[in-house]
């Protein structure tokens, strides 16, 4: 989950509809977050999901407050769902989950993103414009780069499909340590010339190829394949049971939609459409 909430989450299945009791006026829009995890969210409300949450506030005429736990294991039990007796739920919204998503109840998609490759410009990858302009290297050259790829993540098993195991260096996509993000891959490992190409989740991969400033890196979306999805659609996610917060959200997802459009581009998420799909047989 820690990764955009996708290469996990998207595997948990089970969690049920629970009901609930009609809820008092809201005072505030309270949204649980990962306190680091950016491009998504942090402390400091740096992220994406942070300034679509000002956006809803402002529109809603509410303060926004932030619930946050880190987005690994059992994130939405110890958020969304975490209530002690005699009191209430600490947080009521979160601000991306994968479409399809039964930990929650999910609203209409507002973005679709994909997993992308980053390399650094100028190391001999300036022709690659696709994933069938990186295969379509010289074997000789392609053997010869170090891939970092997420464990367990899509990536993975498109290396596998395409011979590159060899090739692959892997990194944990479960980390117990507080202060590790996502985009280190890319911030530290490539921009280090430790790594010679990166396949993560294309918001870490857009934002993280703009932060860095030297080597400049290029950032090229892949498009699913049969048996390797690497795209999805993103979503808000509400407790089950709650229809009309559900439904003023989703109000929300269309009237404040320009604005969230201007923010995933303004972070560099690689927005694509259906064509990413994989095709069908």
């Amino acid at each position: 989950m820690r990764l955009g909430a996708v290469a996990v989450a998207l595997s948990t299945v089970g969690a049920g509809a629970w009901s609930q009791e009609p809820a008092p006026p809201r005072a505030a829009l309270r949204v649980c977050q990962d306190p680091n995890n950016l491009p998504f969210s942090n402390t400091r409300a740096e992220g994406i999901e942070n300034r679509i949450a000002e956006v809803f506030g402002k529109a809603l005429g509410l303060p926004v407050t932030y619930y946050s736990f880190p987005q690994r294991l059992a994130f939405i039990r110890n958020t969304l769902r975490f209530k002690l007796p005699d009191q209430d739920y600490p947080c009521d919204i979160v601000m991306g989950v994968p479409a399809g998503y039964d930990q929650v109840s999910v609203t209409k998609p507002y973005y679709r993103s994909t997993y992308a490759l980053v390399f650094a410009q100028g190391k001999g990858l300036d022709t690659v414009k696709s994933a069938d302009d990186f295969l379509a290297l010289d074997r000789s050259k392609l053997t010869a780069l170090r891939i970092g790829i997420y464990d367990r993540s899509p990536a993975s098993e498109w290396l596998s499909r395409h011979g590159l195991v060899e090739q692959g260096v892997p990194y944990p996509i479960m980390n117990p340590d507080p202060q590790q993000y996502p985009g280190e891959i890319i911030e530290k490992d490539l921009a280090a010339g430790k790594i010679d190409v990166a396949i993560v989740w294309g918001p870490i991969a857009g934002f993280f190829a703009k932060r860095v400033k030297t080597p400049a890196l290029t950032v090229v979306p892949l498009k699913s394949e049969r048996g390797v999805k690497f795209d999805y659609q993103m979503a808000m996610g509400v407790r089950y049971g709650e229809r009309e917060w559900k439904q003023q959200i989703e109000g929300l997802l269309e009237s404040q939609n320009a604005e969230i459009q201007s923010i995933l581009k303004e972070f560099g998420v690689p927005l694509v459409d259906a064509s990413y799909e994989a095709a069908k047989p």
